[in-house]
């Protein structure tokens, strides 16, 4: 096995585009050695040149001194031939992410290299497993998953295939490390940490814009405002392209045998088909012009005076928080357990929708609406009606909440509202990624935040929301819809019944 730490380390990237250049110049500044190769003549040279081109703008931008661009450069050679790359220590391999291409070369570089070489990919799709069965070794071939684009995404995935010997992978996470980024280990399953975990934000997403809940904006809107998120999901759509993100959500979806949790949406195909890609092509979700999506322009809504409010206990806690806050911004409530004939009518749904709040507490549904007081209201507020609220009530409610709030968006009637059914959704997926022992809980927290950049991991903003509270709302979730998608987890079932946190490692089974 190689020492990751050795000085005269060389390091060959097999596929000189955006990523494999991303990956020599981190490991060229780490003090690495760099071989580049790439079987379209000429290619391997461009990278050199590009990677010069790199690190004279960032020595004059002063992330680097002038003496350690030099440096880096001097590490890096160009090999004309693959049999060059035959005293490498790594060869991580950046080609097409097809599985034949990825298991020829390999073959190929088995013929070449010693036998102590690990074979890398950085396959963000492929199974490991399946890469390597057609090697003589498979035990050196490991996973190393960086993300794009590497400098700047501190994070890289390092993947146990099912015969990759464990010290393998032990000195990659030493070599990731090394390369300065975090290196989290998981095992050989479909989209391993990253690409898992994400299935929770877009998926659903998507979901609720099949259900009619919102428009894309809004959708984007609340979630920024009340979760946290950089980008919302439809942002974070056309950002990526549905070229790229719809074979993605296929493919997990499909290699984990059609689970529900992971189900694409027939929306995001036919937009795919119709060519919507989103920047790349000036329209998805949002119209671009000159590289920027093109204003909103929100309905307006009439203002009026709010008149009476009535609050709704059903969920004492948080009626008692929600009536505060109102009463804090001036409204005028009314205390008595029902509501006068000419309230407003705001009730706290947990995992339900307006309509069942209605039905269940003997509401009249032309005055109500409802508010997600799982998440802040401060940056963004969503109105949530039902089939029968009137226009009044909505022009009231928003006339309540507008100043006290930077934005109001209404919303129609939805299981869970919006906040509560991706971010249910995001936690219970990560809590069956440590169920199925994929990766730890601290490393499945920091490949999700470095990788998605999320506010927080997902274990620990479940903490943070109550295990016990989404437990409930995944409930029902499920129940309400009959859908299997909102099964939670035993991960989060178990920790929420022992009042643990789902951070809580298991010890290790005999």
């Amino acid at each position: 096995m190689f020492d990751p730490e050795k000085d005269a380390l060389t390091l060959a990237v097999v596929g000189t585009g955006v990523m494999g250049q991303g990956i020599a110049q981190i490991a060229a500044q780490a003090g690495i050695n760099v071989r580049l190769f790439d079987s379209s003549e000429g290619a391997a040279q461009r990278a050199h040149t590009a990677l010069a081109s790199t690190w004279s703008k960032l020595a004059e931008r002063g992330r680097l001194t002038s003496d350690q661009a030099r440096a880096a450069l001097a590490r890096v050679s160009v090999a004309f031939a693959m049999q060059e790359l035959a005293d490498a220590d790594v060869v991580v391999e950046a080609i097409v992410e097809k599985l034949d291409a990825k298991r020829t070369l390999f073959q190929q570089l088995e013929a070449i290299v010693s036998d102590r070489t690990v074979l890398a990919t950085n396959t963000s799709s492929l199974s490991v497993t399946a890469i390597a069965a057609s090697c003589m070794h498979p035990q050196r071939v490991v996973g190393f998953h960086f993300f794009n684009p590497v400098p700047l995404m501190k994070i890289v995935e390092v993947i146990e295939g099912a015969r990759t010997d464990p010290a393998t992978c032990t000195a990659m996470l030493k070599l990731g490390q090394r390369m300065g980024h975090r290196a989290v280990r998981a095992k050989d399953t479909p989209g391993f940490i990253v690409n898992h975990a994400g299935r929770g934000f877009g998926t659903e997403a998507l979901r609720l814009l099949g259900e009619s809940v919102g428009s894309p904006a809004a959708i984007d809107a609340v979630l920024r405002g009340q979760a946290g998120f950089r980008l919302g999901p439809f942002e974070l759509f056309d950002l990526v392209g549905l070229d790229v993100s719809v074979p993605v959500m296929e493919s997990i979806y499909r290699q984990y045998f059609d689970e529900p949790r992971f189900r694409p949406s027939p929306l995001a195909v036919q937009r795919l088909h119709a060519g919507l890609l989103g920047r790349k092509s000036g329209v998805g979700f949002y119209t671009y012009a000159n590289g920027s999506a093109l204003p909103i322009h929100w309905s307006e809504r009439l203002a009026c005076e709010p008149g009476p409010v009535w609050v709704s206990r059903h969920h004492a806690a948080w009626g008692d928080a929600c009536a505060a806050w109102l009463q804090g911004a001036g409204a005028q409530l009314e205390s008595a357990p029902t509501p006068s004939a000419d309230a407003l009518c705001i009730v706290l749904p947990l995992g339900a929708d307006v309509s069942t709040c209605v039905a269940v507490q003997g509401l009249d549904a032309g005055r109500t609406v409802a508010l997600d007081w799982l998440l802040p209201q401060a940056q963004c507020a969503a109105i949530f009606t039902n089939p029968l609220t009137s226009t009044l009530s909505v022009n009231r409610a928003v006339s309540l909440l507008h100043p006290h709030t930077s934005s109001v968006r209404v919303m129609r009637d939805s299981l869970g509202l919006v906040g509560q059914r991706v971010l249910a959704g995001i936690v219970n997926i990560a809590c069956d990624i440590a169920q199925q022992g994929i990766a730890s809980p601290q490393d499945i927290d920091a490949a999700v935040t470095l990788g998605l950049g999320y506010p927080q991991g997902p274990l620990a903003w479940g903490d943070a929301l109550g295990a016990g509270l989404l437990l409930q709302i995944l409930h029902n979730l499920q129940t309400a819809s009959g859908d299997p998608r909102y099964r939670p987890s035993p991960w989060l079932r178990r920790r929420a019944q022992l009042g643990a946190s789902l951070l809580t490692p298991e010890i290790d089974p005999d």
